[in-house]
């Protein structure tokens, strides 16, 4: 009996030892995963959440192996899914992006873009790279852009700073331009190097007097910086068309407010309109100002609601004459954006980009202004296809902000309109700020864009041209809902293939 207990109770120590060793080890191993997620600084979010953060890897990696039980296939997600995140992701890493066991992508889903491949493509020695193209021939300064893809406006205040100095940098070293947004002009913008494209939106925030007015010193100011290259008066963007900007109090900081020339610790709400330009002329005329202080390019961005209010912008530019037309017009679909936005706003109102470009693109050409006006579209254009479409559709440029945000490790956590920001982008803690690092992000910012005109370029090729911007409609099948396809150019024909546009 007593050896029977002796027994027991040395096993009992001996299992007691093996729970304390396997604990202390358990303990020791996350000491050093924390330590090491810690000081890492390719991962924001294990960065900013030590241990537990890797779990989302791992889960995103399983869900490789067991999606087809468990988790959503790689189209599904909205606003983005899957697939075109693991593209930017791969992209941003210089990882390769060849797949696998055919296409994940449902081409019988109306509306989906089917380019035509050229039986007969050009060889190596028969392509070219997409050339510079000059903006504002009338300006003072004219800008030499020299790419087809871009960063749209975001924000300082709606971004952070870290996110706006990597940004800068990744577009000076990718050749880009960077569009501040409405939220003026930070030293972190004018730090990177970037050429700048300085939006002036309702509030006038950056360039306005003490009452909200546009100031032409402050104008002057702006202007003087080399990099700022040119100047967007913004009318509406597509996360909240007919409604003004939206920077919560919890993000307006002192330095923020210094900035934008507010007061801080209160929201920061613009008007929806610019309350000195009533219609088409007045905007013609606000144009002609700013481009006359600046003497730099100067262009407007706005959501298409129907395509008669721009004909009759441009029957208001035909009538002042050639100088008094924007040197370039953004068009922006309302799918919404990054903004912070009322539901129904970013759901329900503004013509979709896909619908937008090609009438607008149309109408332009019609009204013989093509070589006048560059046009400039945005609206989740974030992977080379949607790039190359817009081309073909009648885009000089693409330019994208959440895109850019994916290259910066952004997760989709819809967190935007919050100060809670996971990954450090869109927020202004400086707890979750620390876990972006601008030196190694801002080379994914590059490495995004560098892969997006390649590979748009490579479509080109492919479909027979030598380079992105002689793509034309003809290049782009478009499925019906009848299972077939039919040319872009059949359902929104374009002077330029031998057709005449027909009135929108």
């Amino acid at each position: 009996m007593f050896s029977f207990m002796g027994a027991a109770g040395y096993a009992l120590q001996f299992l007691a030892l093996l729970f304390v060793t396997v604990i202390g080890f358990v303990v020791a191993l996350a000491l050093v995963l924390f330590v090491r997620d810690r000081w890492q600084t390719e991962d924001a979010v294990r960065r900013n959440y030590p241990v537990i953060g890797r779990f989302r890897a791992l889960f995103s990696t399983l869900g490789e192996f067991f999606r087809q039980y468990f988790f959503a296939m790689d189209r599904e997600e909205l606003p983005f899914n899957r697939a075109q995140r693991d593209w930017i992701k791969h992209s941003s890493e210089g990882k390769s992006n060849t797949v696998a066991f055919g296409s994940t992508r449902n081409i019988s889903e109306v509306g989906t873009p089917i380019f035509v491949n050229a039986a007969f493509p050009p060889v190596d020695d028969q392509f070219a790279s997409s050339e510079p193209m000059i903006i504002g021939q009338g300006a003072a300064t004219p800008f030499v852009a020299r790419s087809i893809f871009n960063l749209s406006g975001m924000s300082y205040g709606a971004i952070s700073k870290p996110a706006v100095l990597a940004l800068s940098k990744g577009a000076a070293k990718a050749g880009i331009w960077m569009n501040t947004g409405e939220g003026a002009l930070a030293p972190e913008h004018l730090a990177g190097g970037a050429d700048i494209v300085f939006q002036i939106g309702t509030a006038k925030y950056g360039v306005r007097t003490k009452d909200g007015k546009l100031s032409d010193d402050r104008l002057r100011a702006v202007a003087a910086h080399q990099t700022v290259r040119m100047f967007e008066i913004k009318l509406a963007q597509g996360a909240k068309p007919g409604k003004g900007g939206i920077l919560p109090a919890a993000k307006v900081n002192d330095e923020i407010a210094h900035i934008r020339g507010i007061e801080p610790h209160q929201d920061s709400i613009s008007p929806n309109r610019h309350e000195e330009v009533d219609d088409w002329y007045d905007l013609l005329d606000m144009i002609a100002h700013v481009r006359a202080v600046t003497g730099k390019p100067v262009g407007i961005k706005t959501v298409v609601g129907s395509p008669d209010a721009l004909e009759e912008f441009f029957v208001a530019i035909l009538e002042r004459g050639m100088d008094s037309a924007p040197d370039f017009i953004t068009l922006d679909g309302g799918e919404g954006g990054t903004g912070a936005s009322p539901m129904p706003l970013m759901d329900l109102v503004g013509m979709p980009i896909r619908e937008a470009l090609p009438l607008i693109s149309a109408l332009r050409d019609r009204m013989g202004l093509k070589e006048r006006i560059r046009l400039v579209a945005s609206g989740k254009l974030v992977n080379p296809g949607d790039v190359a479409w817009a081309l073909a559709a009648g885009a000089d440029f693409v330019t994208s902000a959440r895109g850019f945000m994916f290259s910066l490790g952004c997760i989709q956590s819809l967190k935007c309109n919050k100060n809670t920001c996971p990954t450090g982008i869109t927020t202004h803690d400086p707890r979750f700020q620390k876990g972006l690092v601008v030196e190694q992000k801002f080379e994914k910012v590059a490495a995004y864009a560098r892969s997006i005109v390649h590979e748009v370029e490579t479509i080109a090729h492919s479909v027979g041209v030598a380079e992105p911007r002689l793509m034309r409609r003809s290049h782009v099948r478009i499925v019906q809902p009848d299972g077939s396809s039919k040319r872009l150019s059949t359902i929104y024909p374009a002077r330029d293939e031998g057709q005449t546009a027909p009135h929108p």
